[in-house]
């Protein structure tokens, strides 16, 4: 799919690219229709300091959007840039940020659900972050409101770790046939320390957010009832029979990480979860690999289009 060569990928949201130009500027792009939506008040309203993008340090940015984005309809967009940064963002302005709210703690993921706006947090609790309509109809932040704060459901482990060994879990948020889930990933090193690189998947566990209890808790899921779920930074899931080739109760995930493994092999540590009997297999056969010079400098992601291709 071709990209402007002075732009870089920092996210996706449903069949839209976030791009981000040489001169700081920045677009979705939706490569299917070739429609371009700018964004010209993100670059000044949001301050934050994007890496060089002809670099190789590829930082990835999460977007959620309440609804599908169809132009011309002025979309509203929530974007976090690593775990200190959030804007609330309506073209053509930046209408608010978390950035020296106080007490925060760090988000780790960001979701829409029931067109409200979730996130998890470094301590694994679900919060709410409450918006309303401020001065000229532009959606603020009145309120962080904590949904789960008891995190006792999330202690175990996935039977294929080891206590003896450390990981790093990382959570996505994902509607699933009416329900919240929270998509936990578990990433082991495979180097010892200090230079531990953690590149290798090794087991998924998914929780739904009971919002219906009280008080409100994680519940775990052991079947996705004929859904397979596609994360990364930009998460969906799908009823397995309506598409050709995805399998149901599986997990596809993407490389979330960066590093010369990534320039060598795009799709590393990318494949499928089979919630079934926990199997993890290559997101695509040998013959289908993508080859590393036809990647740019940024991570793969997943891409929803709305039609048939």
């Amino acid at each position: 799919m071709p990209v402007p060569d002075d732009a870089c990928c920092y996210g996706s949201v449903d069949n839209w690219l976030f791009l981000v130009y040489s001169d700081g500027q920045c677009s979705l792009m939706n490569p299917f229709s070739e429609d371009t939506l700018k964004l010209p008040g993100l670059a000044t309203g949001w301050h934050i300091q994007l890496p060089n993008c002809f670099e190789f340090d590829p930082v990835f940015c999460k977007l959620a959007v309440p609804s599908p984005l169809e132009p011309p309809l002025v979309p509203l967009i929530a974007i976090r840039h690593e775990s200190w940064s959030l804007c609330i963002f309506q073209p053509p302005d930046v209408t608010d940020t978390i950035q020296g709210r106080e007490p925060l703690e760090p988000l780790l993921e960001i979701s829409f659900f029931g067109g409200k706006l979730y996130a998890i947090d470094c301590f694994r609790k679900l919060i709410n972050i409450e918006l309303v309509e401020g001065l000229g109809h532009t959606p603020k932040i009145s309120s962080f409101k904590c949904i789960i704060d008891c995190c006792d459901d999330l202690l175990g482990r996935p039977k294929a770790t080891s206590s003896d060994k450390e990981y790093i879990v990382k959570p996505y948020l994902v509607e699933c046939a009416g329900k919240l889930l929270v998509v936990r990933r578990w990433i082991r090193g495979l180097h010892p320390a200090p230079c531990i690189d953690y590149d290798h998947t090794i087991a998924f566990d998914v929780f739904e957010a009971d919002l219906s209890s009280k008080p409100c808790r994680w519940r775990c899921v052991n079947d996705l009832g004929g859904h397979a779920l596609f994360v990364s930074s930009s998460s969906k899931s799908f009823l397995a029979g309506e598409f050709s080739g995805v399998q149901d109760n599986c997990i596809y995930f993407m490389n979330e990480f960066s590093g010369l493994q990534l320039v060598a092999d795009p799709l590393h540590d990318s494949g499928v979860y089979n919630m079934k009997d926990g199997v993890i297999t290559p997101l695509l056969s040998e013959t289908a690999a993508v080859p590393s010079n036809h990647v740019g400098p940024w991570r793969p992601t997943w891409l929803f289009p709305t039609q048939a291709m």
